[in-house]
């Protein structure tokens, strides 16, 4: 057996490729419904996964719904009936508008608020890029 048909026969035993090797996953908000309210069970957990506080979400969520939001314990609780689809729609957009990088697309950043400037500036470990966030 020469070298080609080793390659050949070798190539043919390794496993499919099933991941892009992407390591951060936006997470999925566990919603549901209660009377005319909508709780987040796992907000907590979210929040600490994208490096973010709760109450910084919890602020961009319920504007974005445009219904008051309030964080209790572990969960946040929007104060109208939503859907779990849409909730999780506006997550994402945070996630994207305020948490990964413009650059290199990665989740590795932080908000800096400058004295005396009234725009936040979203500054990534990974690149070093930074750019203003709305």
């Amino acid at each position: 057996m020469g070298y080609e048909e080793l390659l050949e026969d070798a190539y043919s035993k390794l496993p499919e490729k099933t991941k892009g090797g992407e390591r951060f996953e936006i997470p999925v908000l566990d919603c549901f419904n209660e009377g005319t309210k909508t709780i987040v069970k796992n907000f907590q957990a979210a929040a600490s996964k994208v490096r973010r506080t709760p109450e910084e979400m919890a602020k961009y969520l319920g504007k974005e719904l445009a219904v008051p939001a309030t964080v209790e314990g572990e969960r946040l609780i929007l104060h109208r009936k939503l859907r779990t689809d849409v909730v999780n729609k506006k997550f994402e957009e945070y996630v994207k508008a305020q948490v990964t990088c413009k650059q290199c697309g990665k989740p590795d950043t932080h908000i800096v608020h400058e004295a005396g400037q009234r725009a936040r500036t979203l500054v990534c470990e990974a690149c070093g890029a930074r750019g203003v966030v709305k």
